[in-house]
This record gives structure tokens, sequence and C-alpha cells, in this order.
């Protein structure tokens, strides 16, 4: 098992606060991320601005890609590993805002993220799930 997996599964059960990070005390989707690159890596990879729930969606404005591309590795989406980071666009036409990272591959595939109304969670990567993956990325181990 990916030594990210075990990290992010000590965040299982984190409750969703906005644009926080801190494992236990909350975090949102973004928020899973950066803790685990705290982690990971010491200190934040940028710095993160104020965002409203609606983030990116008014301008039309993919940020969230953008900032994965800043620091992940592209990885095509067939090359499913544990400890990807996914990214899902959650309408069709939208900006692609939640992010998680794939827990088991196959075909018992799950994803850990944080999810408005449950917390850090780690779920099933169903079809209708996986149908709005639209990047996946390698997470890197070493700072």
């Amino acid at each position: 098992m990916s030594q990210l997996v075990t990290h992010a599964r000590a965040w299982i059960g984190t409750p969703y606060v906005h644009q926080a990070s801190t494992k236990g005390a909350g975090c949102d989707c973004l928020g899973l991320l950066r803790g685990l690159w705290r982690e990971t890596h010491g200190t934040e990879p940028e710095a993160i601005p104020a965002y409203s729930m609606d983030w990116s969606e008014p301008q039309g404005e993919e940020r969230l890609w953008a900032a994965a591309l800043r620091h992940l590795t592209p990885k095509a989406l067939s090359e499913a590993t544990p400890g990807d980071v996914l990214l899902f666009r959650m309408r069709d036409g939208a900006v692609a805002k939640h992010v998680g990272l794939q827990a088991q591959v196959g075909k018992h595939a799950t994803f850990i993220h944080a999810y408005s109304g449950h917390g850090v969670i780690e779920s099933a990567l169903s079809a209708p799930w996986a149908r709005r993956v639209v990047a996946r990325f390698a997470f890197p181990l070493e700072g």
C-alpha cells in the first residue's frame, strides 16, 4: 500500500470545514491535499488565497487544475496507482474543483476525499464518480 494512502486514511473522520487543512479539526478537499503535502514535504507548496464555495466558476478558470500542474506530475487517466491525486469535474461544463486521493485500484477502486456534509471519507470510485475524473496526477513523495 502507498505510504501516502496510509497518511490519507489517518485523516478519515476529520470534519468538513471550508478552507481548513487540519487533521482531526477540519478540512475541505483541497485542505486534505494541503495537509498531506505538509506531512510529506514540511511546508505548503504555495500561498493559498481565500476561495469561495463556487471558486473559479464565475470566471470559468481552471485554477485547481493549473495549481496541480505546478506541483504534481500529470498521468494518463488509465495509469491508476494508489496515491494518485484525482481531479473531478462535478458537472458537465463546470470547472474542475474537487480533488481526492486514489486509495485502491482495480475492481474495488476507492478514493479518499473531504466531502461537504460527510468530512473525510473513503468512497468507492463508482461509475458516477469515475466519469467525473478529468485528470490524474502523481504526488511527489519528497520535497
